[in-house]
């Protein structure tokens, strides 16, 4: 396809294909020079693709597909990836302000990855890589994220109501102010993590390891905490209901005055 058939599919707005993707990389001379901002990319299949450094800010990428691919280093913010398939992808980007409403991360590499202000609402994040992501400010309400690895991850006003956080780690993870209301925690390795203002009414917090975590002033009203470890967290000014504090006769190093 020569140049001039390429401007015409972009000026007819005619979706672009994987290898239109694969020709502009081999004439710009590597992904890292891709630029495709503004394109129409919706439904492509760019899985198993080295697209490292490539710019994909503020388009509609719905319906895509990128299962395997290696967008490390990737400028995808402000696209929308609502429901697309990004399984298994190296995903060390810049995410910022995108919607991946419904989106199937399962297994992605996410480490280090700028998700502020993104929408993660409904979104397949199991087994996930987050240590050390940045989702102060994500929407991830009703999310999966069992068994994902969030250690040292930013999630400062993160909205996870209804998500599903069981097994999940959040070691020394940032959780200020955060909403974690009626989300499924059971199992969930929580150790030094920041919780200090969070809302944790009706969460499910069941054999969860809570050891020095910071919970002063958060919300656990109906909170169930049966069997957690709450050794060494700190728990000043923290709002709890009757039937929650029941609850901590059976959870571990609590010493909580009626």
């Amino acid at each position: 396809m020569s140049l001039n058939n390429i401007d015409t599919r972009d000026r007819a707005d005619m979706p672009l294909t994987r290898a239109d993707i694969e020709q502009r990389i081999q004439m710009v001379g590597g992904s890292d020079k891709l630029d495709v901002s503004g394109q129409n990319l919706q439904g492509i299949d760019l899985s198993v693709i080295d697209l490292s450094g490539a710019k994909f800010s503020g388009i509609d990428l719905s319906g895509a597909k990128f299962s395997g691919a290696d967008l490390s280093g990737a400028n995808l913010s402000g696209t929308i990836l609502s429901g697309a398939d990004l399984s298994g992808a190296n995903l060390n980007a810049d995410l910022s302000g995108a919607n991946l409403s419904g989106a199937n991360l399962s297994g992605a590499n996410l480490s280090g990855a700028d998700l502020s202000t993104a929408i993660l609402y409904m979104a397949d994040l199991s087994e996930v890589n987050l240590t050390e992501a940045h989702l102060s400010g994500a929407d991830l309400s009703k999310a999966r994220l069992n068994n994902a690895d969030l250690s040292y991850a930013e999630l400062s006003g993160a909205h996870l109501s209804g998500a599903d956080l069981s097994e999940a780690h959040f070691i020394n993870a940032d959780l200020s102010e955060a909403d974690l209301s009626g989300t499924h925690m059971s199992g969930a390795h929580m150790s030094r993590a920041h919780l200090n203002g969070a809302h944790l009414n009706g969460a499910d917090l069941s054999g969860a390891d809570l050891m020095n975590a910071d919970l002063s002033e958060a919300d656990l009203s109906g909170a169930r905490l049966s069997e957690s470890n709450l050794s060494g967290a700190s728990v000043a000014g923290v709002l709890i209901s009757a039937e929650s504090k029941e609850d901590l006769l059976y959870a571990i190093g609590v010493r909580w005055s009626t």
